[in-house]
This record gives structure tokens, C-alpha cells and sequence, in this order.
């Protein structure tokens, strides 16, 4: 049994430093990146934190969609959890510096995301009507409440940086008689 410890202490550190390096989308780098719309849809991102959106079911018009029900408080709540390191994909941009991303295979279910002074300029969940406790989200064409603890939860992107001595130099073939 401890003979197998370092094995499996050596496979799981060989597994997590093969996944991406993931670093903030943030408005710097898509300015200084000069990226479109169509280099946007090339970039895979990643959720930064985990994202719950929730709602209360009404029983007179309720339509669940593939949500977790719960009793909270006496009432019953639908909610979607987005995982962190979920990936998603650019979609749209409804205006300047905002882009909608979609981590679902439906294009009509996005979250919003724009640059948040007050987190780096990262580009960090959008909701209107933030209050102290939570803020409202429109996902698939409805409206969630979103925890402020949420609120910082931003995208994320595999981006390899180059060291300035990295990017001078070139890798030689080799010499055959």
C-alpha cells in the first residue's frame, strides 16, 4: 500500500499539469490582442468560479428546463449550476465590451460578461439590479437571481505567455552527410 503512494502522488501531479493554464480575459488583453468577434469564437473560456442561477417556481405557469429543484424557505426554487472550469463559447456581443457566452449546446442560453473595474478589468458576470444580497441574470429568455457572492465569478482562457527572450531564436534541423 505505501508503495504505491508515490506512484499515485506522481500520476495525479502529471494529470493536473497537463490540463491548460487558464489566465483572466480581461480588457486589456482583448484590446491590446486586437480580436473580432470571429477570434472570439475561436477561444475556448472557462468559468472562473461556480455560478448559481435560481428562481422561484410559481405553480400556476411553471416550466422546468433540465434545473435542480429545491425547497428553500418553504418555497420551491429552480436552480442551474455552472461549475467551475465549465467551458463555454463566444456567441454575440450585445454592445461594446460585453460579450455573451454560452456553456450549454443551446446559443439562446448565455450569460453575460463585461470588464469590471473593481476586479482587474476582468470580464466578470453582468446583472442588473444588484443589491446587497443577489442581482438578475436573463438566461434563456428568463429572469434568475444570481448570489452577490457570484458576482466576481469571471472568464477565464488557456493563454501561453511568451518570456521577451522566448520569442527570439529558431530550432535547427541538423546536418545529414
Amino acid at each position: 500500500m505505501y508503495r504505491l503512494l508515490p506512484a499515485l502522488l506522481f500520476c495525479v501531479l502529471a494529470l493536473s499539469a497537463c490540463g491548460p493554464r487558464l489566465s483572466p480575459f480581461t480588457q486589456r488583453l482583448y484590446e491590446d490582442q486586437g480580436w473580432g468577434e470571429d477570434e472570439l469564437r475561436r477561444i475556448q473560456f472557462y468559468l472562473s468560479e461556480d455560478v448559481v442561477l435560481q428562481r422561484e417556481l410559481r405553480n400556476d405557469r411553471t416550466q422546468i428546463t433540465r434545473g435542480a429543484v429545491k425547497v428553500i424557505n418553504g418555497r420551491e426554487v429552480e436552480q442551474i449550476v455552472f461549475k467551475r472550469n465549465t467551458p463555454g463559447v463566444f456567441t454575440f456581443q450585445p454592445k461594446t465590451q460585453r460579450v455573451a457566452v454560452s456553456f450549454e449546446d443551446d446559443v439562446d442560453k448565455y450569460l453575460v460578461f463585461g470588464p469590471n473595474p473593481k476586479n482587474g478589468d476582468r470580464y466578470t458576470l453582468l446583472a442588473s439590479d444588484w443589491t446587497r444580497n443577489f442581482g438578475t441574470v436573463s438566461y434563456a429568455g428568463q429572469q434568475w437571481q444570481v448570489s452577490s457572492a457570484d458576482a466576481f465569478a469571471s472568464l477565464l482562457i488557456p493563454l501561453k505567455r511568451l518570456r521577451e527572450g522566448d520569442t527570439r531564436g529558431r530550432v535547427v534541423g541538423g546536418r545529414k552527410l
